[in-house]
């Protein structure tokens, strides 16, 4: 979810600092008995599809399936929010006249539709009859209407796309205080509302096709489910989490309202609703982790959500590497700090400090090793630097692969390291320039590593969709055309009185996604639309491979160890064998001088070929990992002069070892050498 990015009012930077936290006659029955893509019956009245001819099946010549992925979606996001903010429903069985209508509060002429003057600026006037005329709605710049109307997403399906992502999205502190609410703000009762209705969404569509399965729109809940419903030419529905308070693990002046219970049993409760990919932040700073910023009006209005949410605003210090979170800015948000208590207003920020000083609690770390254990996929979209740092390194040590950036909120830097843990990438729906020019940033990196690319349309999501390019443009899309695979002729797309053309409309609804992509081999080639349309492809890899991950052994857990020197401490210990004893809440410490040692006893020879080291504050600048059989002549096997601390991650061709030595030679601190944590594993 993403909020738009454009000048507010007093009133519009109060909610938008909660909001940064988602046809005309009925077409006849199918035209012929062959004609399995065609419904038997649809509700009256509906939407019209414009789209011909048979969608494609099976996979490739090598068994990969073909087809575009959506890795972003908010299909019930309606229902978030106390259930007012975003007016429409994505199907209704009374039909489009019921489901496409705007919220009551909107009427008779949208003076009081407070959330659509905030996010599109103006006084938010506007027609708020939906069905048959949609005279102002839904719009590439109406972020306060339904986009995913089941036909709209049927005709994406028809043009090409075959995995979706829904992520069930709401924001506590926005539905407080949103003034138009029908329901309570508690985030996991619409997590689990929203759950169901993608549910019922899928039984909705199988009645249109005769029964249960026989719809193309089908939730899975493991990769070789979706790779069947591609191959037999569905959509595969994948259901995702995207809130800032997972588990309510909210922060309190710094202090946790979760536990490690909490997170278990909001795992395995996500996990038995078929959730196999989330974020666990968004927004707002919370007990998992810190966030990446936003900038300008909107970065101060968010602050000011984050102190009223948290009791702390932001905090900053220098980013220790390239990457960095978006700089905060100093811009006015009169509306949002109005809320401040009195005497208290928002801090300024040094401009070369650009890093959130948050990164991954022990909290937050205990709930991506939760999530692996469970085999789902994080997303570290929103993550701040430190905690997409910090989750890297932890995938890295476990070679797990499920790690998603679904939709531009990653720094870019960090991209290889995504796609070399054999996670995936999807690019913002941004306007067929911008989208071509960032892909082609990245092309080399997709040829290096052999994955398809995707999108994340984040509609419902109070993004901002890509607008018209006109129809005077040197290349627009001309109608009908084909789908990518040849075997659909798509014509411009029309729901009751309205027909809309990506021309001169843009990216209004979930229906004119495939026209975007024609538009953007219009403006960026066939190859760019080749690499999104190995995307599916791309994605099941990634979340295949992390249902096929098994944790190594540590060779190490429990070991006899030894060390050069062990720091005296009067109240605790930190003898050698803390860095072995499974827990990040012991270590060893040296004393504090240059050449110390830890040495590890595997009790007999094993083939050793990775070794992991968690600092803590203490760390080694250079070191290196040496190996013995007999613990007397020893081998050199990694070595590094670059060390920042963190978790390292050494990795080695495999070699036969009883002994394990960590040989410091220049400490990164004045301080000795400190661990948490050494783990050994076979290679």
């Amino acid at each position: 979810m993403a909020m738009a990015r454009r000048p507010y009012s007093v009133v519009v930077t109060l909610l938008l600092l909660m909001a940064a936290m988602a046809l005309g006659p009925a077409p006849s029955s199918a035209a012929g008995a062959d004609d399995w893509w065609n419904p038997t019956a649809r509700p009256a009245p509906d939407s019209q599809i414009g789209v011909t001819g048979e969608p494609f099946k099976g996979t490739d010549a090598q068994g990969r399936v073909r087809g575009f992925v959506d890795a972003h979606d908010h299909i019930f996001s309606n229902e978030a929010f106390g259930g007012r903010l975003l007016c429409g429903k994505p199907f209704s069985e009374a039909g489009a006249a019921d489901a496409l209508k705007d919220c009551p509060e909107h009427y008779p002429d949208g003076t009081l539709a407070v959330f659509d003057f905030i996010t599109k600026g103006g006084d938010g006037r506007h027609d708020p009859v939906g069905w048959p005329t949609f005279e102002d709605w839904p719009a590439h710049d109406s972020l306060t209407h339904q986009q995913n109307y089941y036909a709209w997403i049927e005709r994406a399906w028809r043009g090409g796309q075959r995995v979706l992502v829904n992520d069930l999205v709401t924001n506590g502190v926005i539905c407080s205080v949103y003034f138009f609410k029908d329901r309570s703000c508690d985030e996991m009762t619409s997590i689990r509302l929203q759950a169901k209705l993608t549910y019922d969404l899928q039984a909705h569509i199988d009645k249109m096709y005769g029964g249960t399965g026989k719809g193309w729109f089908r939730v899975v809940t493991d990769s070789a489910q979706a790779r069947e419903v591609i191959r037999q030419g569905k959509l595969a529905v994948v259901l995702g989490v995207e809130t800032s308070e997972p588990f309510g693990c909210k922060m309190i002046l710094d202090i946790a309202q979760c536990s490690r219970e909490d997170i278990d049993k909001g795992l395995d409760e996500l996990y038995a609703l078929g959730v196999r990919s989330m974020f666990l932040c968004h927004k707002f700073d919370n007990a998992l982790c810190g966030v990446r910023f936003d900038s300008g009006t909107l970065g101060t209005a968010i602050n000011v959500g984050q102190f009223l949410s948290t009791g702390t605003f932001w905090r900053t210090e220098k980013c220790t590497g390239p990457q960095h979170d978006n700089p905060i800015g100093s811009a006015s948000a009169a509306g949002a700090e109005s809320r401040l208590p009195a005497g208290v207003s928002v801090p300024s920020y040094a401009g070369d400090a650009q890093c959130n000083v948050r990164g991954l609690t022990d909290l937050g770390e205990y709930a991506v090793r939760g999530m692996m254990k469970r085999k789902m996929m994080l997303e570290v979209d929103h993550m701040s630097v430190k905690a997409t740092g910090r989750v890297l390194d932890l995938f890295e040590a476990e070679s797990y692969p499920g790690v998603i950036s679904s939709h531009s909120w990653m720094d870019s830097d960090w991209t290889e390291r995504v796609y070399a843990l054999g996670g995936f990438v999807a690019q913002y729906m941004h306007g067929s320039e911008g989208f071509t020019a960032e892909a082609r940033r990245t092309d080399a990196l997709r040829d290096k590593y052999g994955v398809g690319y995707g999108f994340g349309t984040d509609m419902n999501g109070v993004g901002g969709w890509p607008g018209p390019r006109g129809a005077g443009t040197s290349n627009p899309v001309t109608y009908p055309f084909r789908s990518v695979d040849g075997g659909s002729v798509l014509d411009r797309q029309t729901t009751g009185q309205r027909t809309w053309d990506l021309n001169t409309d843009g990216a209004a609804h979930y229906g004119l996604v495939p026209d975007w992509i024609e538009d953007i081999r219009r403006v960026g080639g066939q190859d760019v639309v080749d690499d999104l349309f190995r995307g599916a492809e791309s994605y099941l890899g990634t979340w295949g491979a992390s249902e096929r991950h098994r944790a190594a052994v540590n060779l190490a857990a429990g070991a006899p160890a030894s060390a050069s020197s062990t720091e005296w401490n009067p109240f605790t210990s930190y003898a050698a064998g803390r860095a072995v004893d499974g827990s990040r809440s012991t270590r060893w410490a040296s004393g504090w001088s240059d050449g110390q040692w830890l040495r590890i006893d595997l009790g007999s020879t094993h083939r050793v070929g990775r070794v992991t080291l968690d600092w803590e504050r203490a760390y080694g600048r250079s070191y290196r990992i040496e190996l013995s059989a007999d613990g007397t002549d020893w081998r050199t096997v990694w070595s590094t002069t670059t060390g920042d601390g963190g978790l390292d991650t050494a990795d080695f061709p495999g070699t036969p070892a009883r002994h394990v030595r960590v040989q410091g030679l220049g400490r990164g601190t004045d301080w000795g050498y400190s661990l948490y944590e050494v783990t050994v594993h076979s290679g």
